[in-house]
């Protein structure tokens, strides 16, 4: 553990605390756009997140405020400062950057609030942002020293050759990866994702994270993909660039959004549109490994032109014979009908879930879009279920999902 802040570092960042509370997406645009002046530094980045209005900058802002809020509580930050290693590890961010973003952020407050930084706000602002790091930097040591020791395990990138391209349904495509070197890979806990490097045909390097969406195994990992067709560019490229035979590399399975080994009560896995891959993970897992665990497999789609892997979950949860599998469509298309291509029109609610599945008793996975994330995560809350039984991940910085 790094020396412990100094009283007076603590009640200087505690009364900044309205200032960052009126000026945090400022000062985080701002120190995203000294950051991002570093090429070597940019490359660091997912710049889906970024710029005006990013995600991640206002995801930046909340963490900040949540720990000048937290200064003499840090232990309540533990959740964040796993979430924040598990990302550092998937972008490949190293302990000597950090002095990159250090510079940065005290250069934004400066710039932000003017004649009010001080040279002393300024100092203890630097002080507290060291203080944080040095958790984060042994925490991601930590967590990379795992990794590499464990049996097909890696540190940094490695090349995945495509063995296999699926298509799910008219927007999802599945890629099977094997290492191209030819060795094994470290079995992923049911639930993460991998974070992938790609260089697009205009030259420009992007990083993606997609949730591995096939159950561990010493082989291969399987991502399935939504072409999105207003995205900047991942999901376009390997839709329509990447074939069987084509190499992608990626960082070592990351994340702290995954079913624990023991399970100790029910499982509802809850999942809207893409937000099934790390669902169909976990269900793999459990079919496998876990034969007298309850499951409920609950998800929602459009409609039958959209839902994938429908045919594979129900195969599983047939072989495994305690699972239970039911589908939502809240557009279904005039083939479609309720009993036959799919289970229920609308979308899923809590009500139906109180209804339908072990409620009181289970532990819940969500993995879906904003909107299906904030209908479910506060309406399961709000119906009694204890935080630490919700559990999800989010498609971008999950701490802007907690904020609201």
């Amino acid at each position: 553990m790094p020396k412990p802040l100094s009283p007076h570092t603590i009640a200087l960042v505690k009364q900044g605390v309205p200032a960052l509370a009126v000026h945090g997406g400022e000062i985080t645009k701002r120190m995203y756009a000294i950051l991002l002046q570093d090429d070597h530094i940019r490359e660091l980045f997912n710049h889906a997140n970024q710029g005006e209005g990013g995600s991640q900058v206002k995801a930046l802002a909340t963490a900040i405020l949540v720990y000048a809020q937290n200064i003499e509580n840090l232990g309540g930050l533990g959740p964040i400062v796993e979430r924040i290693a598990h990302k550092h590890i998937g972008y490949n961010i190293l302990p000597e950057h950090y002095p990159f973003v250090a510079k940065a952020l005290l250069s934004a407050i400066a710039d932000v609030l003017g004649e009010a930084a001080t040279p002393e706000l300024i100092s203890a602002w630097g002080e507290a942002y060291w203080f944080l790091a040095e958790i984060l930097k042994e925490r991601e040591s930590q967590i990379r020293s795992e990794i590499t020791a464990a049996a097909g395990g890696w540190d940094g990138w490695r090349s995945f050759t495509v063995s296999e391209k699926v298509k799910e349904s008219e927007v999802i495509t599945s890629f099977v990866l094997r290492p191209t070197d030819g060795g094994s890979v470290i079995r992923h806990r049911p639930g993460q994702y991998l974070t992938f490097r790609i260089k697009l045909p205009d030259g420009t390097q992007i990083k993606r994270n997609y949730s591995i969406s096939c159950g561990p195994n010493d082989e291969h990992y399987r991502i399935s993909v939504k072409r999105e067709a207003a995205g900047q560019g991942g999901s376009i490229y390997l839709h329509d660039h990447v074939q069987v035979g084509s190499t992608l590399e990626a960082t070592p399975p990351a994340g702290d959004f995954y079913l624990p080994e023991e399970p100790a009560r029910p499982v509802i896995l809850l999942s809207g549109g893409v937000g099934l891959t790390p669902m169909v993970s976990m269900l793999e897992a459990i079919a496998s490994e876990y034969p007298d665990l309850e499951a409920h497999f609950v998800h929602g789609a459009l409609n039958s032109s959209t839902q994938a892997m429908d045919r594979h979950v129900r195969s599983l949860a047939k072989t495994h014979g305690r699972v239970a599998v039911r589908t939502f469509y809240s557009e279904p298309s005039g083939a479609d009908a309720a009993g036959h291509s799919h289970d229920h029109d609308g979308l899923v609610t809590v009500g139906w879930l109180q209804d339908n599945t072990p409620f009181a008793s289970a532990d819940f996975y969500l993995c879906g879009p904003r909107p299906f994330l904030g209908a479910l995560v506060g309406g399961l809350a709000r119906a009694g279920v204890p935080q630490d039984r919700i559990h999800y991940e989010f498609f971008g910085p999950a701490d802007e999902l907690l904020a609201a």
